[in-house]
């Protein structure tokens, strides 16, 4: 009996996420034309149909699709098995991190991790938490950067440090004329989130102990866009401290005060599957990780004492 070979199975997984034979050819660094042969004889050896082919979409067939998540679990297992003899932290590792963190944290650790673990390529994939968690799951992903609470699945997941969130308003509104801001003070009117899917939003609707309405939504907003909302006038808006730390009201007229309540924080950690190969590694890279952000965190209250 011959079997599909894991060539042939990552061209199915390949065209399965693009969504395009041209773009899917890219991402496995062949032809169009060797992925599309590839394919073909794919669907000899299992006699079946897996792909219709038209010139403007890619359509699965029912069974092509049951063959697509199978596949992904094959190439799972084959990439595992072909990691037992390396080192922890060494070669390849694909890491998916959320938008409200990447751009604060990737500057204040990425290039020490590269220094502390040359033999570590990483390969760095900004996305949504439930886009990150899915193919954290499905193995495409090795590790990913969140922020707790989120029902993330059935990951390993280690804390590294808390994330204060505080309020940002203009400095001449009268909200932030007290040291610390009651959630109960914050005009639900003016209130200003980020759009539905980001976990942000979910942190800080639990904050300000408010239900999902009535805060307004920017749509496709990130947190800059926020910043210059209210620095424009428009409203009110909570923010993580890390991007405050990092310097995204400089230059603007807004102001951040502490928000009070215990659940005025979200918990950055690193996550994995309970059953990767490289758990031990990935556990001292998120030791790696923690003690980093304590020694910025240490240098940055120092520098503040002293100012």
């Amino acid at each position: 009996m011959e079997l599909p070979s894991l060539r042939q199975l990552q061209y199915l997984v390949s065209l399965h996420e693009h969504q395009h034979f041209g773009r899917a050819a890219d991402a496995s660094h062949v032809t169009q034309s060797t992925l599309s042969a590839g394919l073909k004889e794919l669907e000899t050896i299992l006699r079946m149909r897996l792909v219709e082919r038209t010139r403007r979409v890619v359509v699965f067939t029912p069974v092509g699709l049951s063959v697509v998540h199978r596949a992904r679990e094959l190439l799972l297992r084959a990439r595992e098995l072909a990691l037992l003899g390396t080192a922890p932290l060494a070669g390849g590792l694909r890491v998916s991190i959320i938008p409200t963190i990447a751009p604060f944290l990737l500057p204040r650790i990425l290039n020490k991790v590269r220094e502390l673990h040359p033999e570590l390529e990483i390969e760095v994939h900004e996305e949504m938490s439930h886009e990150g968690c899915a193919n954290l799951s499905n193995g495409t992903r090795d590790c990913m950067l969140l922020a707790l609470p989120y029902d993330c699945g059935e990951f390993e997941c280690t804390p590294l440090f808390e994330d204060p969130i505080v309020v940002a308003a203009r400095a001449d509104d009268p909200l932030v004329s007290a040291p610390t801001i009651d959630p109960l003070e914050l005009p639900e009117e003016k209130l200003l989130l980020l759009h539905e899917g980001h976990c942000l939003r979910d942190h800080a609707l639990k904050a300000c102990r408010r239900a999902d309405r009535g805060a307004r939504s920017a749509p496709g907003a990130s947190i800059h866009t926020l910043v210059q909302l209210v620095h424009a006038g428009m409203g009110v808006t909570l923010l993580p401290k890390m991007a405050v730390d990092a310097g995204v009201t400089a230059g603007t007229d807004v102001v951040t005060r502490p928000l009070a309540g215990e659940d005025a924080r979200r918990v950055v950690c690193l996550a994995w599957r309970r059953n990767s190969p490289r758990a031990e590694g990935l556990a001292r890279l998120a030791l790696t990780i923690r003690d980093i952000c304590d020694v910025r965190a240490s240098t940055l209250r120092e520098r503040q004492l002293e100012a």
